[in-house]
């Protein structure tokens, strides 16, 4: 496979970078990412994604827009408010790229065959704040051995966090977060800081994006760096990393 005329020009400043190039630009291409919940992380994502050239994208939400997601939902117009958060989505993403082939899906994830969805997806990205969700799309990924980046945001606080499970040694989410305090916040209870989610947003991006050109080149050096927790603080614009391990026995992933 080779880049058309067309796509050479789009994304030539992509194909002008050592680290991505030609080769790097297919590889994005040929790749079929989820994103899973369009709020205030999956916006930013989605359009890193679509304006990357990512060839196959797949969003999944249930929602509808709603006059309190504008601040921070960046796809989202006032005219919105009511419709369908993936099918308003999809069109504008359409009309960002029409080069990218992107299906939206209108239903809950516990709504749909999901094992099914994910034996042709390469790259999950978890866009979404509900704990159940995030447990469910992490067990749903370790089966499946499909890449996970998760990420989240909360008042001034973000975290995120990305996994190989094609590799035997890669921790899981639960590793990492089964044992911890889960206080029930998310942002309709605690608030949050609306340039937080687009930070995140290009981070969560970045890392999926790393992961693609990783893949597509094993002469690359792995800097997506697995195994790490980033936590970013809005307030103080400081950013912090952790290594993880796995947790041997873990309920999900321990063996």
């Amino acid at each position: 496979m080779s880049l058309t005329d067309q796509e050479f020009m789009r994304y030539n400043r992509h194909v002008m970078l050592d680290k991505v190039g030609e080769q790097g630009q297919i590889a994005f291409k040929q790749a079929k990412v989820l994103v899973v919940g369009m709020g205030g992380l999956g916006c930013p994502v989605s359009q890193y994604l679509v304006a990357s050239g990512i060839g196959h994208l797949t969003i999944v939400d249930h929602d509808v827009v709603e006059l309190s997601n504008l601040q921070r939902q960046i796809l989202y117009s006032a005219n919105d408010v009511g419709q369908s958060k993936a099918l308003t989505a999809m069109q504008r993403l359409s009309t960002l790229n029409p080069l990218c082939n992107i299906r939206a899906i209108n239903d809950s994830i516990f709504d749909i065959d999901f094992i099914k969805l994910l034996s042709d997806i390469d790259v999950v990205l978890d866009c979404t704040d509900s704990l159940k969700t995030r447990t469910f799309i992490n067990e749903q990924c370790v089966k499946t051995k499909v890449a996970l980046v998760s990420a989240s945001a909360i008042q001034g606080a973000g975290q995120l966090v990305s996994f190989d499970f094609s590799k035997s040694d890669s921790p899981c989410y639960q590793c990492i977060f089964s044992a911890m305090a889960q206080p029930k916040l998310n942002c309709s209870t605690a608030g949050v800081f609306s340039p937080l989610l687009g930070v995140m947003g290009a981070m969560q991006a970045a890392h999926c994006l790393n992961m693609l050109l990783a893949e597509s080149d094993k002469s690359l050096p792995d800097f997506t760096r697995h195994n790490r927790l980033y936590l970013f603080d809005a307030w103080g614009n400081t950013l912090n990393q952790f290594s993880v391990k796995k947790d041997p026995e873990c309920s999900c992933c321990g063996v």
